[in-house]
């Protein structure tokens, strides 16, 4: 506290209530090939439907496809509510109209339709025209035609005697001072004509009257269908959007047509210029870039980058999504994972067919993969249904293996195995493309790859729990490892209040009893065996202290998972005591 020149009571306060903060580890990230959706930017996704919503659902066709990686993500999401999603994208186009412009790059953009219209165009009444509608040919025409009738509006036509004939216009056909209409009903009558008609813009129904001047009504629409499986649709509808730049609400919010697309529309952008009258403008050439099979290593890796900052967002699950090469599986590693060391990746091999390969296949895809106790290897594909296309497919068993550590982290914590009956059960799993044998799961395990197996009564598990570290310590078990990750970021989180503080011995014991009674909570909880806090002088010697450095040691004994299991059973003759033979073999 400063000194004070006169005399006086000074209060301050000193908080010593600091703890050690509990930190997130269920959010997976992964990088891949969606259909909609923002470009290069980490989307925080917490169901399947959300990704559906925000991303599209999963596709396939002779050209493109996106399904492995997208069912990765999907089947992630079954286990856990928290996925950063990054969409990349290569060679995409825009759907565009001539005044309206699709938000994101990709052929689904081509199933929007935008109707709009202005005061001039919302309603007309027109008089003294011939009017002639042919009832066997659903079309009619009318004469000296002033009005600005589109296709989808709705024509009103009046007879003489007084009956009101309403038709929606499919197609039309302006031919000098004539034009042509067909209409999506018959007319009732045979052949009709009228003193007066009435034409009404065919969105109308939608609001409350015409737009003010200067304004326009929009309407999306889902026309294809391909966003909500109906075609026709209604998306968004948005009532009188100026075409003054600056225009604002009466809360003081953009009205203009562009900053109000660009601010609240999820599907539609601005165009070129502002449409006037009416019209229904469809959405056309827009076009997917690369699918997952042929989408370049460096375009993934990209997306990838945007995870490498572990100061920017907090993941502790790396997806590898679609198993893309070797190539793809080395950079998650050596530049994502290795580089931040608080989170781990999950790999699933690349293999050259999906559904028929051997465990010598599994062992020789991941023979030239960077070693590494921050990445997860698993044995291959399983198969799945695909609701929405309706058919099964081959799935990569990564985000399934992800969801596991995320689903242990919920039920128990990090440091338990995500592996075995307990805990390591796999979802959604029809067959599996190589369900090992014993001796399969042992050319698996000894090259550090987790076999899943399935078994009659059991489902599918995973029935290893091993990094890809590539030799033998503790840190070759996915439990260790994710222990070490919460300690780690954790302690480090909390250490920060000792910077700029004085190197002495009431910081050195501060940092103690902060550290040490969060050790005894994790050793309670079954995480570790044993532990000691070492910040004294023994380790701050005086050469730190002068340096500005400040060491605390933490030793940890981790807890190890089971993965072998030894019964005796020894048969003894009746007249023998226990005592006498127990612990000799």
């Amino acid at each position: 506290m400063a000194f004070q020149i006169s005399p006086g009571v000074n209060i301050s306060e000193i908080d010593l209530t600091t703890v050690v903060p509990a930190v997130g580890t269920t959010e997976g990230a992964i990088a891949g090939v969606y259909r909609w959706g923002p470009t290069n930017e980490p989307i925080l996704i917490s169901s399947e439907n959300e990704l559906v919503s925000r991303f599209g659902e999963p596709y396939a066709n002779t050209t493109w496809q996106n399904y492995e990686g997208w069912f990765a993500s999907a089947n992630f999401l079954s286990y856990s509510d928290g996925l950063y999603v990054v969409r990349v994208s290569a060679n995409g186009a825009t759907a565009n109209a001539t005044n309206f412009d699709a938000v994101y790059e990709g052929a689904l953009g081509n199933s929007l339709k935008v109707a709009y219209c202005d005061s001039s165009t919302y309603a007309a009444t027109v008089s003294a025209l011939t009017i002639t509608i042919d009832a066997s040919s659903n079309t009619g025409v009318i004469t000296s035609n002033t009005a600005a009738i589109e296709v989808g509006d709705v024509v009103v036509f009046t007879e003489t005697g007084g009956n009101d004939q309403e038709l929606r216009v499919t197609s039309l056909t302006v031919d000098g001072a004539n034009t042509a209409v067909e209409f999506a009903s018959k007319y009732i009558g045979t052949e009709q004509y009228a003193d007066t008609y009435s034409y009404q813009w065919g969105h109308a129904d939608l609001f409350d009257g015409a737009p003010a001047a200067n304004t326009l009504h929009v309407v999306v629409v889902d026309e294809g269908g391909s966003f909500t499986g109906t075609a026709g649709t209604i998306l968004e509808v948005y009532d009188g959007v100026s075409t003054v730049v600056g225009a604002k609400n009466s809360d003081g919010s953009t009205n203009y047509w562009e900053n109000a697309l660009e601010n609240r529309s999820k599907f539609i952008r601005a165009g070129s210029a502002a449409p006037t009258g009416n019209g229904y403008q469809t959405l056309t050439a827009g076009s997917d870039g690369d699918g997952e099979e042929t989408i370049a290593v460096g375009t993934l890796a990209s997306g990838y980058d945007l995870f490498k900052s572990s100061e920017d967002i907090d993941v502790s699950l790396i997806l590898e999504g679609h198993p893309r090469s070797v190539t793809l599986a080395n950079y998650i590693i050596d530049n994502i994972v290795e580089f931040r060391k608080d989170c781990i990746a999950l790999i699933t091999p690349t293999l050259a067919t999906v559904n028929t390969y051997s465990a010598q296949d599994v062992v020789d895809a991941v023979a030239t993969m960077s070693s590494s106790s921050y990445a997860v290897v698993d044995s291959g594909y399983k198969y799945q249904y695909d609701r929405y296309a309706d058919v099964y497919r081959w799935v990569p068993l990564n985000g399934d293996i992800a969801g596991l550590c995320a689903r242990t982290d919920d039920i128990r914590d990090p440091w338990f195995s995500p592996a075995g009956y307990n805990r390591g059960s796999l979802k959604g799993v029809i067959k599996l493309a190589l369900n090992p044998n014993k001796t399969q799961q042992g050319t698996l395990y000894k090259s550090y790859i987790n076999p899943v197996i399935m078994q009659p009564g059991q489902g599918a598990v995973l029935f290893g729990d091993k990094t890809f570290q590539g030799s033998p310590s503790a840190f070759d078990r996915i439990n260790v490892r994710r222990l070490f990750i919460v300690l780690e970021k954790t302690i480090t989180i909390a250490s920060r209040r000792s910077l700029f503080e004085f190197n002495d011995e009431f910081t050195r014991a501060q940092f103690r009893n902060l550290v040490e009674p969060f050790l005894r909570d994790v050793q309670g909880r079954r995480g570790i065996f044993d532990f000691r806090v070492v910040c004294d002088a023994t380790n701050n010697t005086a050469e730190v202290i002068d340096t500005n450095r400040f060491i605390g040691d933490i030793y940890i004994k981790p807890a190890r998972s089971i993965n072998f299991i030894q019964l005796n059973f020894v048969s003894v003759r009746t007249g023998v005591e226990f005592n006498e033979v127990v612990g000799q073999f």
